[in-house]
């Protein structure tokens, strides 16, 4: 009996000493000098997008891009960090060194690959929301002439918004008034307390607040676009993306994915971005 705990001892240093070995087994693939702080992916998220990235009651970051960055960052070997922010700050601090990647969900276009490393990973689109009920009858983009409609500044949803817009009053019909707000949340707040009378954001965040009950979603799969990740440095964006492929080969990729209903793109994840 005198010797259980000196085999308890040999047995506590072979597991501290087992974990030891595993953490330096795991060695990142991405060189220091290609991230903001040394063995962190930080990465910024504007999470007012249920249930693609949002805050719990308990102040908790949740949701399936959330997820995605974790798993990414446990396949480089590096501690996942995000940074809360508006998203009218993300190109600028990206562009900045504030942060490694842009984890929101951002819309991939041309434009903003010549900018950025971006990795193409989630079919996505836009929608149309409403008081429950449906109370103004919205069944197509035509309805929304006349009508005073809510998003987030300075993205993709209201360079969109500004595109319907357009296309009303092509038509010789009375266009929209266009209220932007910091973020999607604050325009659904502005949708429930009557200031708006319609709300635009993506697919899944419509869908979402529909199965709550909050809202009615009246139009989706409008303006169907990939999503991406953002990145500044090539050596990161490959490593992401290799990252990314693995998990589609091994199935836990289209496994998060199924879990919140969401299509990811097809074939493998490539980067698109500037040369330099």
């Amino acid at each position: 009996m005198k010797l259980l705990p000196a085999i308890a001892s040999v047995a506590a240093l072979f597991v501290f000493c087992t974990a030891g070995a595993h953490a330096q087994a795991c060695k990142s693939p991405v060189p220091d000098s290609a991230l903001v702080k040394k063995g962190t992916l930080t990465m910024s998220v504007n999470p007012t997008l249920p249930p693609m990235q949002f805050v719990d009651s308990t102040g908790t970051l949740k949701g399936m891009r959330v997820e995605l960055g974790e798993m990414i960052a446990k396949r480089l070997c590096l501690t996942p960090e995000y940074v809360r922010i508006e998203f009218s700050a993300m190109i600028p601090g990206l562009q900045a060194g504030r942060w490694d990647v842009i984890n929101t969900g951002i819309f991939y276009t041309e434009e903003r690959a010549k900018l950025m490393q971006m990795l193409q990973y989630e079919d996505q689109a836009i929608s149309i929301s409403t008081a429950k009920g449906n109370p103004l009858k919205i069944a197509k983009p035509e309805d929304l002439s006349g009508k005073t409609i809510g998003v987030e500044i300075g993205g993709f949803e209201e360079r969109k918004t500004r595109e319907l817009d357009k296309q009303l009053t092509d038509k010789g019909m009375k266009g929209m008034n266009i209220r932007t707000f910091e973020n999607f949340a604050m325009s659904f707040q502005s949708l429930r307390a009557g200031q708006v009378e319609v709300a635009l954001s993506i697919d899944s965040t419509a869908a979402e607040y529909q199965k709550r009950g909050d809202f009615e979603r009246v139009l989706n799969g409008l303006f169907p676009t990939p999503v991406a990740f953002a990145a500044k440095n090539k050596d990161l964006a490959a490593a992401m993306a290799k990252a990314l492929n693995d998990m589609k080969a091994d199935g836990s990729f289209q496994k998060l994915f199924d879990q919140y209903g969401v299509k990811p793109i097809d074939g493998a994840v490539t980067v698109k971005g500037p040369a330099a």
